[in-house]
């Protein structure tokens, strides 16, 4: 999982991202999962990985984003693939509530791209949740990394 999920997409990524550069042109898609934000969902593993892949997309698009590279990470939930028969829970034993069609998926994210959104959620209702949620962790910046402890600490 890690191979596939940090490794090979770093690699990818590293590949391709010079052409791009140099060409001031290109656009790189990397599929995430909403365990990034709730990684108690799944196992540990696929959601740390799967936070890598945010976590890179967020990194890149700071680095190349004024530089004509736009990317994305999509967040699916539950998509109807062979992905739930390999892990040993077939598609068919999920809620069809929360069962995306891979097609519609592709169709959200697509859209999601277009309106230039960094991060997609193709079930999120309201962007605004997510908005919210990213603001209050680019809040935290500034106090992350301090020369003293926090008082709470003391």
């Amino acid at each position: 999982m890690i191979q596939v999920n940090v490794t090979a997409l770093t690699r990818l990524t590293h590949a391709v991202l010079a052409g791009m550069l140099e060409r001031a042109s290109g656009t790189i898609i990397n599929i995430a999962s909403i365990t990034t934000i709730i990684p108690e969902s799944l196992n540990g593993v696929y959601g740390g990985s799967k936070a890598y892949v945010v976590a890179l997309t967020q990194s890149l698009h700071h680095e190349g984003g004024e530089k004509g590279i736009q990317v994305q990470a999509v967040c699916p939930g539950a998509t109807a693939t062979g992905f739930w028969s390999r892990a040993g829970l077939p598609v068919t034993s999920l809620p069809e509530s929360i069962v995306m069609l891979v097609e519609e998926m592709v169709d959200a994210a697509l859209s999601g791209l277009d309106q230039h959104e960094l991060v997609t959620f193709p079930a999120l209702p309201q962007i605004s949740e997510w908005e919210n949620y990213n603001s209050a962790r680019q809040a935290m910046m500034p106090n992350l990394s301090r020369s003293h402890a926090a008082d709470r600490y003391k």
